[in-house]
């Protein structure tokens, strides 16, 4: 017994054609438009809507440490939020920490997500130190547990690797067919920009910004793709926000390096205006790097058009305006990074990208779907709607029109930075290797039933 999907508009990043979709088991076993059905299939109409792939968002932190409390979104809520809005599979960010094996750390993090995930996950491995037993354990969680991409930081004291370590990190990427991922910012330049802003008694959130140019976030860029220039390895610059250290990437590009480039919704959406709210608001839009301007709004969108930039994740990280943000209050260097974004992602690109004009339908889908997969060693099991992937199959309805409020969102923090804007459109179903998991618009399973990823190796130039 099977499900067929009649009546809809299926999406991929290079086709956009009418068509059915059968399902049975985990896989889509048939695309076409004659007689699908077979005997005892239950047949779903979703006449004017779009098929697309699942999406995949390559950058959450769920369950995430900071300090005394964590993340308000653990893998619970926060999967349960990204299927709500047509996302199926998620890559998270673990954290090493000082002295810690890497099995160790993974061990953690799958404590964290298992039997808790509402969608399909993996990790990113994040290389805080780089003690001797780094380089052995690196090959081992590629080659047993097919965790293939290393995040390393130029940014925060506690999380920073020398360049050296940077070095020797991409040298070692290269050789086991592992993607080297990099948060870029000047971490030393920033800690001295915020130590002169506090003594100038500048404590608040519009601090934030101004302690963070973006010449810092271009510095850094241009540094790691230097390294990796000279390392002969590709890397993935992760939430890019500026022109400049795009600037850098196109440059790179250009002359044959091999990096690729994610932004985030928030940096597509919003500006640096937000940090000007009256009292504390500014506290809500405080992520590293910042909010930026205008004008690199317009570059981000016309990176996207081009090709510059690979994909859209959302960093989302979550913590509560009250008794989290808050911490900061007097020192907007204490206030926890992050914002909160795995629910909007699809409805926000769909209605400022593809509504604008300033996307199509197949880059939504590349830059949400089928890059990430092609990057993080999912495709063509992921990313894509074709016979033999897996069913990861989301009913895009364009009708319905909404405001985004924080007391109607699915994920569990207190918050949005979207409050009032509205979206277009919405996952009205949404199948997870073939089981559904949202019904108008609604979640519907009983218990989260995600499964761990095992990711191929990357492939040089595997999104060419």
């Amino acid at each position: 017994m099977g499900i067929v999907l009649s009546g809809g508009t299926i999406v991929t990043a290079v086709d956009c054609y009418r068509a059915d979709v059968r399902l049975a088991g985990e896989k889509i076993i048939a695309i076409g438009n004659d007689h699908l059905a077979g005997p005892g299939d239950q047949v779903i109409s979703v006449d004017g809507c779009y098929l697309l792939p699942g999406a995949i968002d390559p950058h959450t932190h769920f369950d995430m440490p900071a300090g005394s409390f964590t993340t308000a979104d653990d893998f619970v809520s926060g999967t349960a939020a990204a299927v709500v809005g047509g996302t199926t599979t998620i890559i998270d960010h673990i954290t090493q920490e000082k002295g810690e094996s890497l099995f160790n750390a993974l061990a953690k993090w799958q404590a964290k997500a298992g039997g808790k995930s509402y969608t399909d996950y993996g990790f990113h491995m994040g290389i805080t130190d780089y003690h001797g037993q780094v380089p052995e354990e690196m090959a081992a969680l590629v080659q047993q547990e097919g965790l293939t991409s290393f995040k390393l930081y130029t940014a925060y004291k506690r999380l920073r690797v020398n360049d050296g370590e940077i070095f020797q990190t991409l040298q070692h990427c290269k050789e086991l067919g592992a993607l080297a991922c990099f948060h870029c910012e000047n971490g030393d330049v920033i800690d001295v920009l915020i130590q002169q802003a506090k003594e100038q008694g500048c404590t608040g959130p519009i601090s934030h910004p101004l302690t963070r140019p973006s010449a810092t976030e271009q510095e850094a860029t241009s540094r790691v793709i230097m390294l990796a220039e000279l390392a002969g390895t590709p890397i993935y610059i992760v939430h890019l926000s500026c022109a400049s250290a795009l600037q850098e990437v196109v440059a790179a590009k250009t002359r044959g390096v091999e990096v690729y480039a994610e932004t985030c919704p928030q940096y597509l959406l919003l500006d640096d205006s937000c940090y000007a709210g009256e009292g504390f608001e500014g506290a809500k839009y405080v992520m590293s790097p910042p909010l930026r301007k205008p004008r690199d709004q317009a570059a981000l969108w016309l990176g996207l058009k081009t090709g510059a930039l690979d994909t859209i994740g959302t960093d989302h990280c979550s913590f509560n305006f009250k008794g989290q943000k808050e911490i900061g209050l007097g020192d907007f260097s204490k206030i926890p990074g992050g914002a909160p974004g795995v629910e909007h992602r699809l409805g926000l690109l769909y209605t400022y990208g593809v509504g604008t004009g300033k996307i199509s339908m197949q880059q939504l889908v590349a830059i949400t779907a089928t890059n990430s997969a092609k990057l993080f060693g999912l495709y063509p099991r992921k990313g894509t709607l074709a016979v033999g992937s897996d069913a990861d199959i989301v009913v895009w309805d364009p009708r319905p029109s909404y405001i985004i409020r924080a007391a109607n969102q699915t994920q569990r923090v207190d918050y949005t930075p979207f409050e009032g804007w509205q979206q277009q459109g919405r996952a009205e179903q949404v199948f997870i290797r073939g089981q559904q998991v949202v019904d108008r618009g609604k979640l519907c399973p009983e218990e989260p039933k995600g499964q761990y990823l095992l990711r191929k190796p990357f492939q040089f130039r595997s999104i060419t």
